[in-house]
């Protein structure tokens, strides 16, 4: 019953982290293959201060330092945004966006779980066709085929507009974004501020754990140039937020399964204990020395933790692979514009965590036992059974 215990609080515990750890994943990839790639090149103080004079931060065009970048081991693609806001207008109805100029061709890669909801996505036949937020949309009324006008101010202090065609409507998984931004061909986005640079570069690499390596790989390489590289986790407010929270529920399930598993294997040693003084008693009589009692009790709840966490190992991860199998229908959560179907995401270093918490667990809740029966005086403890 011990070891049940200890193995369906493990299993309970690993399930319930592997359910958020494949939230957090789907959350981190959604956020960088659809707004903001792995890293970012700014000129200096641009995230400071681009907002009140985006003119002043932009980036010429540079082939050769796209090839010199695309040339580090683990980047797969290097692309530039320009970034600008105005007033979108059709019919009577008109609200300000935050826009970005993207190229259509290189961002069918980098967002790929940007999900087109109606229509089409951007295309370089369609140089004045853009997608806009859902949120947006509805808030403005239009549909894919609409023809919209957007106004921006442009680097020689003027307005300038363009009328466009709605290609499609998109979907992120912030939805705060998806109520005020647009993506038109960076082409446009050049025309309307009349410049001819970008804002910013956006890389992405093969794998998001190579991030931090590649980071301090362009800062040694390129820093030197006048570039600001930002890794994409400063950017995420929204998932860095939730990661948080998701930290915290994890700490407080693991604590309860701790206490539950002390508590069992505490109460389980005790009872042996006491059903075992005659013997106890008995051994110490014959000349086994009371040290070696204490480590023959903690040996049993190591032995415990053990079983008990192999067992829940193996429970987790075929209860993780039916679920994941089977998936979890999740409905939108509050900041999403939609909902998915979650599965169970168990990683070694969660498993060894998990196993290593049983060992301590049960070693924790074998000290009183165990302390207990190595004080037993010897004549009290054969007279137990009479």
């Amino acid at each position: 019953m011990a070891i049940l215990a200890i193995a369906f609080g493990i299993s309970a515990l690993l399930l319930a982290s592997g359910f958020i750890e494949w939230n957090l994943r789907y959350g981190r990839e959604s956020t960088i293959h659809s707004e903001l790639g792995h890293i970012r090149i700014f000129k200096p103080g641009y995230l400071l201060s681009g907002s009140a004079d985006p003119f002043d931060y932009l980036l010429e065009a540079d082939a050769k330092l796209e090839q010199a970048i695309l040339s580090v081991p683990h980047v797969e693609l290097i692309t530039p945004r320009l970034s600008f806001n105005g007033l979108a207008s059709y019919g009577e109805s008109t609200l300000s966006f935050v826009g970005e100029g993207v190229d259509p061709h290189k961002e069918e890669r980098l967002s790929k779980s940007l999900t087109i909801t109606s229509g089409q996505s951007l295309s370089a036949d369609h140089p004045k066709g853009i997608i806009v937020g859902q949120g947006l949309a509805e808030n403005l009324g239009i549909k894919p085929s609409d023809s919209i006008v957007l106004m921006v101010n442009s680097a020689t202090g003027g307005v300038n507009a363009a009328e466009v065609t709605v290609l499609g409507l998109f979907a992120t998984i912030t939805k705060a974004y998806d109520d005020a931004a647009l993506r038109v061909p960076i082409s446009l986005a050049r025309q309307l501020m009349r410049v001819t640079g970008s804002h910013s570069y956006t890389i992405l690499l093969d794998k998001t754990e190579n991030t931090s390596t590649i980071l301090d790989d362009l800062k040694t390489s390129f820093g030197k140039k006048g570039f600001e590289f930002v890794p994409w986790y400063r950017m995420a407010d929204f998932y860095n937020k939730t990661a948080e929270l998701f930290s915290r529920q994890v700490s407080v399930v693991r604590l309860i399964i701790a206490v539950i598993i002390v508590l069992s294997i505490s109460n389980t040693l005790m009872m042996s204990v006491m059903e075992r003084t005659g013997e106890i008693g008995t051994i110490m009589a014959l000349g086994v020395k009371r040290r070696e009692v204490l480590i023959q009790f903690l040996a049993e709840g190591f032995i415990l933790g053990v079983a008990g966490g192999s067992l829940g190992l193996i429970l987790a991860y075929a209860l993780g692979a039916l679920i994941s199998a089977i998936g979890v229908p999740m409905p939108a959560p509050p900041g999403m514009s939609f909902g998915y179907t979650a599965e169970i995401l168990i990683s070694w270093q969660m498993a060894f965590e998990a196993f290593l918490l049983a060992i301590i667990t049960t070693l924790v809740a074998s000290v009183i036992p165990a302390v207990k029966a190595s004080r037993m005086e010897i004549v009290n403890a054969l007279r137990h059974n009479r």
